[in-house]
Order: structure tokens, then C-alpha cells, then sequence
């Protein structure tokens, strides 16, 4: 097991630049399954969620060829549904989402049940809703199975705004017979960036970007190339490393067309950046004071489906916040056990009342101080990093391969921007 060893204080300066983002790379590269012709993707993160993804693409008879800088090729000529490796299922939730690809193409697929972060249950249901619609047969004995002989368009209503679901059911619906509407669907940047490739491939996929998508089915799809997007959880990492350190960091390549909803919440915590091109500046001058609601009531920072606030940001505002001068409330309904990471943060110095599973108080601003924590997940490992290169003296964070998960070199990338930050092998 790996740890890093950070001593914090020191202002972050100079530039960084995001890796693609791996909420789009693992839906992308499900996808390369809906044709038998070579697809590239680049811009690839190089990441372990991802890797693990490309052994189960893998096991199902895809070829995977890494072309150097962070480019794939992804052919899957002749796929089979072999069975997959529980393990390697248990290791990332996005195990998920071959569901939707392998029974279009492939008719049939047995599935483990998928893992990922432990921030509560993470039902699958809107998923099984979708392709059942479609004519898929879905059972459960301690793994899926997934049948079809020929899936059908439908006029689909989720029960819930799935990211995963919407991406499971879009991916099935470009090789169904006929014509799919799927509303109340998910919207997220790597939901748009999954439309946008299977078009490239020959999808046709109508209304991108909003909650109902009109989805004509095709015959089969045709290769092609795509980069990957930025990953905009790292970019407000990174703003976050910049704020809380007082530092000055120029983000490159930023993606700022889906930042609109981020700074107008982040704009409440008294933190702001400027625009040159697509690149992001955080300057070390930022006024860190919350904003109240009106009558000087306390605000609340409210997580909800894009293109509100993320729940995958809500701890890195968190972190942010014990910086800020001023309370304020976080609320974060999606997941029953997102907020059991603030003990962490408190024990640093930050003073937070956790409401309920749901909920929390923060006040600041709070000196912090080096502690000895635990990653206990992607979102909250760089959080206390975050609060770790904030506080005062030497913090040691262990199970950093949970942070790995989801960002590419992080401390090497934070070493660049001169922080003291070392991995260190645990004995």
C-alpha cells in the first residue's frame, strides 16, 4: 500500500494541465464494443479504473493497442460473452455499463455485480428498466444476465437521471430496431461526449445536451476517432490546491463551457478564476468570504442532477470551505455515507458539524494542521490532500491508490507546481 507525505503551507504556482476525464473514457470505451471496426480514442487517462476496464474489454475478445500518448486503439472484431472476473468487476462500478453494449451486439452478457467507491448504495435498477423496455431479459442470481435476440426502440422514461443508466440505455438504443426516446435523461459532460462519438461512428442521436434524446437505430456502426475531454473533477481539484494555498495556477485546457454552474456556487464560497482562451487562472487574491442568503441566513450549497452542482465536487468545496470566512451548509442527498470523510478534516482543526449522513455545517476560516489519514475514496482521498497541502506541518495520507482511481499522476503534477509532496511505499 502506497501513502503520500505532504508538507503543507506552501502557495502552488505555475501551470497543469488536466488529464481527459474518466467519467467519458470508460462509457467511451464500452461503446468501441457496438462496432467490429477499429476505434482510436485519445487523450486516454491513465488511470487504474480505466486499465481495469480495458482487462474486462479484454476478456470479452477486444483487441486494445496503446499507440503512445495516451492513445488507444480499441477494435473489437469478434466479441464473445465470456465470463467476466468478479474481482475485476468488484474493482470499479463502471463494470456496469458493458451491459448495454454487449446485449446489442452480442445478445447476452453475464455480469458480476459492479463495485466502486463505498459512499452508499448505488442501485442499478434504471439500468435493467431501460433495456428491459427495449426487450431485454434481465435476471439476478448473485450476478446479471443479460439476454436479447433483437432489442427494440421504445419510448423510455427513467426513474431516475442515471448518468450510468443514460449511458447503458443510449449505447443499446443505437442498434435497436427502430426509434428510442429516453427521457429524463442525464446530461453530463461525458454523457454529451458519449453522443458525440457514437455519432462520429454513425449513431444518430438528436437533442445532446438536454433531458429527452431521440435515438434512431442503425444497422451497425463504422470506426473513428475521438479525443477525450478534460476532466473538469480535476480542474476544480486543482483550483481547489490553488485557493487553499493561497497559490497562483494556470489550468490548461480547462474545458470552461461546463464550468457556468460550478462558479456560481464556487462564486458563494468567495472564489473566482479568469478566462484566457480555455485556460483557467486562479489567482492567489481571492476573497474567501461566504455569501449569505437573503436576511443574512446561512447558505446551502445543494448537490443535484447537471447541470446543478456535482456530488463528485461536494468535497472538495467542503475543503475549500474551512478556508472561507463564514458558515455554510452542504447538502449532498444522492449519497447516504458521502460526508463520513469530515472526522478526517476535523481532526485537522476544521470546524464542521456533521447534520446527518446528508448533511453538513462548515465554518471558517480554521488553521489546519498535519494529521495521519485515510483515503476512504477517490472524491475524499484528494480532498485531504487538498487539506493537507493547506495545513501547517507534515500530513501523511495511506491508501492512495483509492486517489489513484481517479487522477492521473496527481503528485507529481502538484510536485510541478512546487509542492512538497512525496509517495512513499508503506513497509
Amino acid at each position: 500500500m502506497e501513502k503520500f507525505v505532504i508538507e503543507g503551507g506552501i502557495p502552488l504556482k505555475g501551470e497543469v494541465t488536466p488529464s481527459g476525464n474518466k467519467n467519458a473514457a470508460l462509457p467511451l470505451l464500452a461503446a468501441c464494443l457496438l462496432t467490429e471496426e477499429p476505434v482510436i480514442l485519445h487523450n486516454v487517462p491513465q488511470i487504474r479504473d480505466v486499465r481495469d476496464m480495458g482487462r474486462m474489454l479484454e476478456s470479452l475478445g477486444v483487441g486494445i493497442d496503446d499507440l503512445g500518448n495516451r492513445s488507444w486503439r480499441v477494435t473489437a472484431h469478434d466479441v464473445r460473452p465470456a465470463d467476466l472476473d468478479p474481482e475485476l468487476s468488484r474493482r470499479i462500478r463502471a463494470s456496469i455499463l458493458l451491459a448495454g453494449p454487449m446485449t446489442a451486439r452480442a445478445g447476452e452478457l453475464k455480469l458480476p455485480p459492479p463495485g466502486g467507491d463505498v459512499i452508499g448504495r448505488r442501485r442499478v435498477d434504471t439500468h435493467i428498466w431501460a433495456l428491459r423496455k427495449m426487450g431485454a431479459e434481465v435476471s439476478y442470481d448473485r450476478s446479471f444476465e443479460f439476454k436479447a435476440s433483437g432489442l427494440k426502440g421504445a419510448d423510455i422514461l427513467l426513474d431516475e437521471a442515471s448518468v450510468t443508466g443514460t449511458e447503458n440505455a443510449i449505447m443499446a438504443a443505437c442498434l435497436a430496431k427502430g426509434t428510442t426516446i429516453l427521457r429524463n435523461a442525464a446530461s453530463e459532460p461525458h454523457v454529451q461526449e458519449l453522443c458525440a462519438m457514437l455519432n462520429g461512428l454513425g449513431a444518430k442521436i438528436n437533442e445532446i445536451g438536454s433531458n429527452t434524446l431521440h435515438i434512431q437505430g442503425v444497422e451497425r456502426l463504422h470506426g473513428g476517432e475521438f479525443t477525450i475531454g478534460p476532466d473538469y473533477l480535476e480542474v476544480v481539484s486543482f483550483l481547489g490546491a490553488a485557493v487553499v494555498t493561497r497559490g497562483t495556477v494556470r489550468i490548461r485546457n480547462a474545458g470552461l463551457h461546463y464550468l457556468g454552474m460550478i462558479r456560481i456556487v464556487l462564486n458563494r464560497l468567495g472564489v473566482d478564476w479568469d478566462e484566457v482562451g480555455d485556460d483557467m487562472v486562479v489567482n492567489a487574491e481571492q476573497r474567501l468570504e461566504i455569501e449569505p442568503d437573503l436576511g443574512n441566513a446561512i447558505p446551502e450549497i445543494k448537490t443535484n442532477i447537471w447541470p446543478a452542482f456535482p456530488t463528485d465536487l461536494m468535497s472538495i468545496a467542503i475543503a475549500i470551505a474551512t478556508q472561507t470566512k463564514g458558515s455554510v451548509l452542504f447538502h449532498d442527498w444522492m449519497y447516504p455515507s458521502r460526508m463520513f470523510f469530515v472526522d478526517k478534516l476535523v481532526s485537522m482543526g476544521a470546524q464542521i458539524v456533521l447534520c446527518d449522513p446528508h448533511r453538513c455545517i462548515v465554518t471558517g476560516p480554521t488553521k489546519l494542521s498535519g494529521e495521519k489519514v485515510e483515503s476512504p475514496d477517490i472524491r475524499a482521498g484528494m480532498t485531504l490532500v487538498l487539506a493537507a497541502l493547506a495545513a501547517n506541518g507534515t500530513s501523511t495520507i495511506r491508501n492512495v491508490g483509492q486517489i489513484d482511481r481517479g487522477y492521473e499522476n496527481v503528485d507529481g503534477k502538484l510536485r510541478a507546481l512546487g509542492a512538497h509532496i512525496e509517495r512513499q511505499t508503506e513497509q
